[in-house]
């Protein structure tokens, strides 16, 4: 891991924090750290959730530029497709707490999280179409969350956009005052940290399991993987039972 990328343990959240200043630029060697702490945080056995965040007044204004030139550009792009594909695979619930401005690769990490709360004066955009290039994470993952005039919008003028806008469209959740904006996304933690964790897994796999599938096709899928994934887990029985008994749920998240 290098210095500039940390992994803290909080109860059952997984904390990652970009460090990494002025700018929070993303080199070759951050993507990899980066995408090791997500590996490492989603392996522990106890964590429920992985919130990332970043210090500084940026929260990423995204990847070395640096690292395209030459042959970097290869081991660049192996990195950026390393990392994307863990943020797809990851089983938890991610969340990310936007304070500064998102840019290519800063805003392309923010549109693969789960969630994401940003200050009123974060700004969010896909610069790249200026240096004559264009997104790969932002061409996949903006037309799915904003649609694809939206999408095309920020690739193509490479213009940002306002938190406010960013949230009217769907990039993030929602924006909020900056001096508000922790205790926000420390409330949706602590919420999300009381529910089941196998609930919270099972719910985010079934939105990915029927994403590029017919509606016909993927009810069949939830369908199915409610009977024989969710209904099998000690904590949908439990959740069921506390109902009825009327008494707080005990789970333990399997």
């Amino acid at each position: 891991m290098i210095a500039g990328i940390d992994l803290q343990y909080e109860g059952a959240m997984a904390r990652i924090v970009i460090d990494l200043p002025p700018l929070n630029v993303l080199t070759n060697d951050a993507l990899t750290a980066l995408n090791g702490s997500f590996v490492t945080a989603a392996a522990h056995k106890d964590v429920r959730l992985i919130r990332l965040e970043a210090c500084g007044k940026f929260f990423s204004a995204g990847v070395d530029v640096g690292d395209h030139v030459g042959d970097k550009v290869q081991t660049m792009m192996h990195r950026l497709l390393e990392l994307f594909e863990t943020l797809d695979r990851i089983e938890q619930p991610t969340i990310g707490l936007v304070h500064g401005t998102a840019l290519g690769g800063g805003c392309e990490l923010i549109a693969a999280l789960d969630l994401c709360y940003a200050a009123e004066g974060a700004r969010f955009g896909q610069p790249e179409i200026n240096l004559g290039l264009f997104a790969p994470p932002a061409s996949v993952l903006l037309p799915r969350l904003i649609g694809e005039r939206r999408a095309l919008e920020m690739l193509l003028t490479g213009a940002p956009i306002s938190a406010t806008v960013a949230a009217d469209w769907g990039l993030i959740n929602a924006a909020y005052p900056a001096d508000e904006l922790v205790a926000k996304v420390d409330a949706v933690c602590e919420q999300l940290l009381k529910m089941s964790g196998v609930a919270l897994r099972q719910a985010k796999r079934a939105v990915q399991l029927s994403r590029d599938e017919s509606i016909a096709e993927a009810h069949r899928t939830v369908y199915e993987q409610y009977l024989n994934e969710l209904m099998k887990s000690e904590d949908a029985h439990e959740g069921l039972a506390s109902f009825l008994e009327k008494r707080p749920p005990n789970w333990q998240h399997r």
